[in-house]
């Protein structure tokens, strides 16, 4: 499946010799991923083709006039969408001449050369692991460090992954984005402009019934209690008052397997919580807190007289959903201008042979959306499994080798919109309009 790259703004900077360029700043997840030149994406797509030969996708042409509105604006889009395509082919992104420029480019957007450094990384349980690196190191390879130091299986790492984490008093906490395998978490964390952020690492599935695969691995199954004890203390899982009694005894116990077995039982194990948030049913302006895994969307919706109103919506029945992308440019001083995102997410529902379209809005709707994409990619695992003649594409487990690879069988599930109302920042160039089927 694609990623969501986008390309919300691009700035016109001189040249040292005169004239000007146009500088791309280019998002994944409503993050700022990178900066670059036209001429940078062009010598990289002949280097990826002459690996890799026409399968890629097409890569916008050179203009050799002065470029007119229209003219930048198709570029921008055409950028955007080979970005988003050139990106969903695991076997190009697996390549070096793939990882190498991505790694260059992240490293020259904040002026990091490539140089030894040290990284936390924060287990559930509030502990960090202090690993060696590099600040050139993707996600990736720092996950196969920091696993290697906790004991993890190798196979296993298909199962886990690094996250961006944001850290409240009292414990709460709130997942950023995750990582995918060619960021480069060092840079990561310190482009992000979110306060109190830091590198986590946590289980990386929906679907509980995936605890089995891995409790035959004393790390694995150390790092499931941790974050099973950190949910149920930040409220994340609705254990009833009997079973947090029985968990507490257990806890005192240090009886993790019994503790995870009973802990399946408890509503909203392995669910991850979006921050509070609003939504348009059953009426516009409603606040809610949403918990997604195990194939559904479990909404707690205040209404306007205070009632709440408990919903969950299976995945079976969403139909498709849509990012809808709103940036407002700050004017801030210094080299790095931000985004002040706001983001929806809408889906659509069948039920009682109706269709009907939520509308949730989040900052977190990028993550929401990978959630979504997560519990397909499970349950198109769990079918194969099931019918091995079923050949599925699940790219972000074939760490582990346990499902064939057709990505083209895939079916299409998202779509991303993005509408700019934008303030306008000298030497700044905004975009109207853009939409993709199947990121």
């Amino acid at each position: 499946m694609k990623m969501h790259f986008c390309i919300p703004v691009s700035q016109q900077l001189p040249e040292a010799l005169g004239g000007c360029y146009v500088l791309y700043s280019v998002y994944l997840d409503g993050f700022l991923f990178c900066k670059v030149r036209y001429s940078q994406l062009h010598r990289w797509n002949e280097q990826l083709r002459r690996v890799f030969g026409d399968c890629l996708p097409p890569f916008p042409p050179k203009y050799y006039l002065a470029m007119t509105t229209a003219m930048a604006e198709e570029r921008r889009d055409q950028l955007e969408r080979y970005l988003q395509n050139v990106t969903a082919d695991p076997h190009v992104r697996r390549s070096d001449v793939f990882t190498e420029f991505l790694t260059m480019v992240q490293l020259h957007t904040l002026n990091i050369t490539t140089t030894k450094a040290a990284l936390d990384v924060f287990l559930p349980n509030g502990r960090s692991i202090n690993v060696d690196i590099l600040t050139s190191d993707m996600a990736e390879r720092v996950l196969e460090v920091v696993a290697h130091k906790l004991g993890l299986h190798p196979e296993l790492l298909g199962y886990f992954g690094l996250f961006l984490i944001q850290c409240f008093p009292e414990g709460k906490l709130s997942v950023v984005k995750k990582l995918v395998d060619f960021e480069l978490p060092y840079t990561s964390l310190q482009s992000s402009e979110v306060e109190n952020c830091k590198i986590g690492l946590r289980k990386w599935y929906l679907d509980p019934a995936l605890d089995s695969m891995l409790m035959d691995c004393r790390a694995a199954g150390d790092l499931l209690y941790m974050q099973a004890t950190q949910e149920i203390e930040i409220e994340w899982v609705k254990p009833t008052k009997a079973q947090r009694e029985e968990l507490k005894a257990l806890q005192k116990k240090e009886n993790q397997t019994k503790f995870l077995e009973l802990s399946q039982e408890v509503r909203h194990y392995g669910y991850i919580q979006l921050d509070p948030c609003t939504c348009n049913h059953p009426e516009p302006g409603c606040a809610a807190v949403l918990s997604i895994g195990n194939n559904e969307i479990s909404c707690c919706i205040t209404l306007p007289d205070g009632r709440t109103q408990d919903i969950a919506f299976q995945m079976s029945r969403v139909k498709c959903w849509q990012v809808t992308f709103l940036g407002t440019l700050l004017d801030t001083d210094g080299p790095h201008r931000t985004l002040n995102q706001n983001l929806e997410l809408r889906f659509q529902y069948s039920e009682d042979s109706r269709q009907q379209w939520f509308v949730i809005y989040t900052k977190q709707a990028f993550f929401l959306s990978s959630c979504l994409k997560k519990m397909i990619l499970e349950k198109m695992a769990k079918l194969t499994e099931e019918n091995p003649e079923m050949q599925i594409e699940v790219p972000e487990q074939s760490r582990s080798k346990k499902h064939p690879v057709q990505e083209s069988q895939q079916k299409d599930f998202f779509n991303f919109l993005r509408k700019t109302r934008m303030k306008k920042a000298e030497g700044d160039c905004f975009w109207r309009t853009l939409t993709e089927g199947g990121l």
